[in-house]
């Protein structure tokens, strides 16, 4: 025990979240205890038979304006903020008859849930507390003299130091508890906030906040001498974050990352149109394929790029089935995640103890508006979410020759890619399945070389007589500056090719293609992932 162990005789509980409540309250008037609360809770309490003080008892004052206040006033907030040791608190509580506050017990109102189902503007607001945060910052500033407690999950760690030390808490445990309740308040604020910018559409507000509750600690970073944590932002958004681990080991930083870019990539391909898989490696996509169904769909995508498969995530977009379950238990692979799995396909995942799969419940919409943010040295970079969708993009035909029906399908495909792939990019398509990827390059042309080139490797490694970029589509996640990157692509074999266009040397680049009877097809709009 600390040297600064506290008695709890009197606890002041006011939760929206009910669970645990009752039976937290009965074990704390087990150690005498005087239980005061509020509103709901309160009649919470009253049900189960415990003895409890109406907080309006002790102020003085009936809760009022639709339960907005009832809590600020000086006999709480005197008995929370009061520091017993200082003879002048003491004197001031005596002479204002003010009882101290042990425990405090809040959880806020649900503000980001009720933002996350999509309610009105006035219920929003509703649901911004503010009794709470003042209440759970006053206690937590009085650590020395107050344990706060923000959720259920710590009840028992509060019940296991009274039970062990008669009825008292130690400092180390009201510390703890003080700086998750100031995070709470921060995480809390910060939804307010943002979901505020968002409302009145500022896209740049003089300040702005983000917080998250822990999902889990990570063993660590993207190396081992890092540290690292996992958290879940506000907000419904399928993918990783929602995801739940049906077997395996504990995912690794480097797992969660690769496995949101091949989740978030595979969501750009509607499961009612066609099954679709993603595979990822280091963050980019090394094969993504479309077909009829999702044992195609892995085949084709692991054909782009074997080699770089070994060892890496695979995304689909549909239930997880047993045939592709079975084909992936072929190579070493990391991670799977889907919307969901079948029985089947869970048991043959399990045969494998060690490879992850995740279900997420549904896909993550590419089209949602949101914010990424970026750390760089004394700052942040915050930017709303590349949610453009090349179904929605007017392409516009600027060569001599316009695509193919069977093209411009492929061409969409790979421009669906370029998106989530690092830049500079260039992707080579062919039957709606990548043939070549060409990543994060400091130079388009020699993107469009690696891409070639590994395409080169996979027709060698399945014996075909030629590489398939024959005949195929090409994706530039931006403009050619010269045409030297396109000439490259042609001499590969792509006969069509998508770009943002926007270089003063479009013209050079189109000359270029007609030149080669090349279809190009200009998006406007750019897909730079850096």
């Amino acid at each position: 025990m600390s040297s600064h162990p506290r008695r709890i005789t009197r606890a002041l509980l006011s939760v929206s979240d009910k669970a645990g409540l009752v039976d937290f309250a009965k074990k704390l008037a087990d150690h005498s205890v005087e239980l005061i609360s509020t509103g709901g809770t309160a009649r919470t309490l009253k049900a189960a038979r415990l003895t409890v003080i109406d907080v309006a008892e002790i102020t003085g004052f009936p809760e009022m304006m639709d339960g907005r206040v009832k809590t600020l006033h000086p006999k709480v907030h005197g008995g929370l903020l009061a520091i017993r040791g200082n003879k002048e608190h003491v004197a001031a509580m005596k002479k204002h008859h003010i009882n101290p506050i042990d425990l405090l017990v809040v959880n806020l109102y649900p503000f980001e849930a009720t933002v996350a189902k999509g309610a009105s503007f006035d219920d929003c607001i509703e649901n911004i507390d503010i009794g709470g945060p003042a209440m759970i910052r006053a206690g937590a500033k009085n650590h020395m003299d107050v344990t706060v407690v923000i959720e259920p999950a710590d009840y028992e760690k509060v019940l296991g130091e009274m039970a062990q030390h008669g009825g008292m808490v130690s400092l180390e445990l009201r510390q703890s508890l003080a700086a998750k309740a100031y995070a709470r308040t921060a995480a809390y604020d910060a939804a307010i906030s943002n979901w505020f910018a968002e409302t009145l559409h500022a896209d740049a507000p003089d300040y702005r906040a983000f917080g998250g509750k822990l999902v889990e600690a990570l063993r660590y970073g993207e190396n081992p001498h890092q540290s690292a944590a996992f958290y879940r932002s506000p907000g419904e958004r399928y993918g990783v974050a929602t995801a739940r681990q049906l077997q395996g080991k504990q995912l690794s930083y480097n797992n969660i990352n690769d496995t949101d870019a091949a989740y978030e990539c595979v969501a750009e391909f509607d499961p009612n149109r066609t099954a679709a898989c993603v595979i990822v490696k280091h963050a980019n996509p090394c094969g993504v394929a479309e077909a009829d169904n999702l044992l195609d769909s892995y085949r084709k995508a692991l054909a782009c790029d074997a080699t770089s498969a070994f060892g890496g995530i695979v995304a689909f977009n549909r239930k997880l089935d047993a045939e592709a379950a079975r084909a992936i238990t072929e190579i070493f692979t990391e991670v799977i995640i889907a919307p969901e799995a079948s029985e089947e396909a869970t048991k043959i995942i399990a045969a494998k103890k060690n490879l992850r799969l995740l279900v997420a419940g549904g896909l993550p919409d590419p089209r949602a508006k949101g914010l990424t943010v970026k750390s760089v040295a004394g700052g942040l970079l915050v930017q709303s979410r590349d949610n453009a969708v090349v179904d929605e993009m007017q392409l516009k035909v600027v060569t001599r020759r316009a695509p193919s029906e069977t093209e411009l399908a492929d061409l969409q495909f790979a421009f669906r890619v370029a998106k989530h792939v690092k830049s500079n990019t260039i992707v080579y398509a062919k039957n709606r399945a990548t043939v070549g990827i060409g990543a994060g390059q400091m130079s388009r042309v020699d993107a469009a070389r690696i891409a070639a080139r590994k395409a080169e490797d996979a027709a060698k490694e399945m014996k075909l007589p030629a590489p398939l970029t024959k005949g195929s589509v090409i994706a530039s996640d931006a403009f050619f500056p010269f045409p030297d990157g396109l000439l490259v692509a042609i001499e590969a074999g792509a006969t069509a090719v998508i770009q943002p266009g926007g270089s003063v040397r479009d013209d050079d680049v189109i000359k270029a293609a007609d030149e080669h009877n090349i279809a190009m097809v200009f998006t406007g709009v750019r897909h730079f992932r850096h």
